[in-house]
């Protein structure tokens, strides 16, 4: 396995104090918040160092500001449920980062999810980009979406209204959804490579959620999603998989392209809505800051991260034993 190690230029020195701030600060995706939340409730117990704050800003907000600056004042992790994007790298690079350290900490699925009472979807990502995008493809021109029903869209959807929850754009699991499946379903129609010659802009138009009330932003947490499914029977909500496992008595998850999200399809890579989990270290703040070194190894250590780990107890999907070992080395090496 490659191991990711992301570089930024240092431009200024800058001057550190040896300990800034007594305790660590983390901040980030809601979806990776439980995990991280719980390691640092145990790092807490054992008593060496005080337990590290974490904040769960989503993805987006978590590196923003993350990627703020060098200083007390300045988080020292940013956890993420998808890979950090060109444009926070640079932000990171204009605010004289220096070096980030990428490290892996295991998988979780993407659901398409609705109450237990109702009847279970059975959806392709090009049924749901047609429900979802803002703009498809309507006798050969592209045009404001105008499916309302499930029905319409495919004879063999249940005849009921559109009605999806979902995260913000400032989200990780609304990242990762558009790339996972609104990106792949628009591919499918020619329409949109005929209209956008630069495979980026295409990318970027695909991504556009309808606005017309069908789709609806619920805010970064899954839990106040599946509260609004309990209410609604009609309605589909799209959260992450450990939000699911917790609540599968109440919510069952859509299979997609035939294929149900569980333990060895998501870890397998068979379930196409897959995808890692990680946590993004601040090299400048090692010296700063009492524990950070230690609490990084806490988080990819066995007990943690580990196929019996307590995190992988707590509904964390664990990654390959040759790629846990690559990132506890990597650990090390911080």
């Amino acid at each position: 396995m490659r191991i990711r190690s992301i570089i930024f230029t240092l431009l200024i020195a800058l001057p550190l104090t040896a300990q800034a701030r007594e305790q660590i600060r983390v901040v980030g995706s809601t979806t990776v918040f439980p995990f991280i939340a719980a390691a640092a409730e145990q790092f807490g117990r054992e008593g060496n160092f005080r337990t590290p704050i974490v904040e769960a800003t989503g993805t987006g907000g978590g590196f923003k500001t993350f990627c703020g600056g060098v200083g007390k004042e300045f988080p020292d992790i940013s956890d993420a449920s998808r890979p950090i994007k060109p444009a926070e790298v640079q932000l990171c690079e204009q605010n004289n980062i220096g070096k980030v350290a990428e490290l892996k900490i295991g998988y979780d699925g993407i659901v398409l999810a609705n109450a237990r009472h109702a009847p279970a979807f059975q959806l392709t990502r090009k049924e749901i980009f047609l429900a979802l995008a803002r703009d498809v493809p309507v006798d050969g021109k592209l045009v404001r979406n105008p499916y309302h029903n499930w029905h319409e869209i495919a004879p063999k959807l249940p005849d009921q209204p559109i009605l999806i929850f979902g995260s913000p754009s400032t989200s990780g699991t609304r990242d990762a959804f558009v790339e996972l499946v609104m990106q792949v379903g628009c591919k499918q129609f020619p329409e949109f490579s005929k209209s956008f010659s630069n495979d980026e802009d295409m990318k970027h138009e695909c991504g556009y959620m309808r606005e017309d009330g069908a789709f609806v932003e619920e805010g970064e947490n899954g839990n106040l999603i599946i509260q609004k499914l309990l209410h609604n029977e009609n309605a589909l909500g799209i959260f992450g998989y450990n939000f699911l496992e917790q609540n599968e008595s109440n919510v069952q998850a859509s299979m997609i392209e035939g294929i149900a999200p569980n333990y060895a399809t998501i870890t397998s890579g068979q379930y196409t809505l897959a995808r890692s989990l990680y946590i993004y270290v601040k090299l400048a703040h090692l010296p700063m800051i009492p524990g950070l070194r230690e609490f990084v190894r806490e988080v990819l250590s066995d007990a943690a991260t580990g196929d019996d780990g307590y995190l992988i107890m707590r509904g964390l999907l664990p990654l390959s034993a040759s790629d846990h070992q690559a990132m506890q080395k990597a650990a090390e090496h911080l």
